[in-house]
């Protein structure tokens, strides 16, 4: 098929979005629309971006990118693209006839209709009419961070040291859950990022941006296998021998030997969280959900639109979903 037609048919597919459609560069995940259809170029402009906002997308460009993905019968690896190429291949999903495949990291022609970069909307948020019962996230961290939000709200923490005991216990148990749950979930959700991330470049959000990169972790083999590795490199044994921590614990229980005898010993003091109240925190979490979903106060309707926030943000961490699973009702409209 020339790509003539193929170009019209994406002309018709652009011309044919609903207004506020935006849609998702593959690459960076950032969102732009399309704001007009000529007959040799599209342009697009990013909504979250500001400098270049607002970019010419050329047909020959366009041309280019489908015999590359000609070539490729397993997919297009969209980590080759220019760092300024990533809103082509969202484009070119808007054809019937391609695909953006995020988990795999390319885009691919295919034989059937296809999903594409479209998300819900400009703000990619629901409206009233479309938007669901909110559900609460099942993840430790959301309750924990309810409770802070309201501790500091209720305590000026300008002067740590004019806050009584009670309430610096409450920060101190609140903050060390967090920490604990929020690292718990950051490791779940970088598990899942590795599979996402196929290229050295960063990939932006709208909080930040990652990079996929390496660590080098080394352990030594048997003590056996490398003290005779190294004598045959004529190093001798008695170089890389040290004491062994364990060793020493082993000889004290055995003497009379004292740990100041091999040890010198500073003694530093912290704090450690004891225990927690599930039942006061639950009470009292509870109690803040039930008095912001009825106050009409200026202040709890802040606060609510707070939370609703913090509910978006953590959303997003627990669910990724690629451009083909949202749906636009564009052409409905």
């Amino acid at each position: 098929m020339p790509f003539s037609v193929t170009w019209h048919t994406l002309l018709d597919e652009c011309k044919g979005l609903a207004e506020d459609a935006t849609l998702l560069t593959p690459l960076s995940q950032d969102r732009f629309q399309i704001t007009d259809v000529q007959e040799h170029r599209i342009v697009v402009e990013f909504l979250d971006r500001d400098v270049d906002e607002t970019r010419p997308l050329q047909r020959d460009q366009f041309e280019t990118l489908y015999e590359r993905i000609s070539d490729a019968p397993d997919g297009f690896d969209l980590s080759r693209l220019p760092l300024d190429a990533d809103p082509y291949p969202g484009v070119l999903s808007l054809h019937p006839r391609f695909e953006v495949d995020e988990s795999a990291g390319v885009i691919r022609e295919t034989d059937e209709p296809a999903g594409s970069q479209i998300i819900r909307g400009a703000d990619d948020t629901e409206s009233a009419e479309e938007a669901t019962e909110r559900a609460e996230p099942d993840v430790d961290v959301y309750s924990d961070a309810l409770l802070l939000i309201d501790a500091l709200e209720r305590n000026d923490l300008s002067s740590l040291e004019a806050l009584d005991t009670p309430a610096l216990i409450n920060l101190y148990t609140l903050l060390s859950d967090i920490q604990r749950d929020a690292n718990d979930l950051r490791q779940n959700v970088t598990n899942v990022l590795l599979d996402r991330l196929h290229h050295d470049q960063p990939v932006h959000g709208q909080f930040g941006s990652v990079q996929r990169t390496a660590r080098r972790n080394r352990d030594l083999r048997d003590d056996e296998e490398v003290l005779a590795t190294l004598e045959d490199a004529g190093i001798d044994r008695e170089r890389v021998l040290s004491v062994d921590r364990d060793k020493v614990d082993d000889a004290l229980d055995v003497t009379e030997l004292s740990e100041s005898d091999v040890y010198d010993i500073e003694e530093t003091e912290y704090v450690r969280k004891a225990e927690v109240d599930e039942e006061q925190r639950e009470t009292r979490l509870q109690g803040l959900k039930d008095r912001l979903a009825t106050s009409d106060d200026p202040e709890a309707t802040e606060l609510r639109e707070e939370i609703e926030e913090l509910e978006s943000r953590i959303e997003e961490l627990t669910q990724f979903k690629t451009g083909r699973e949202y749906h636009a009702q564009s052409r409905a409209e």
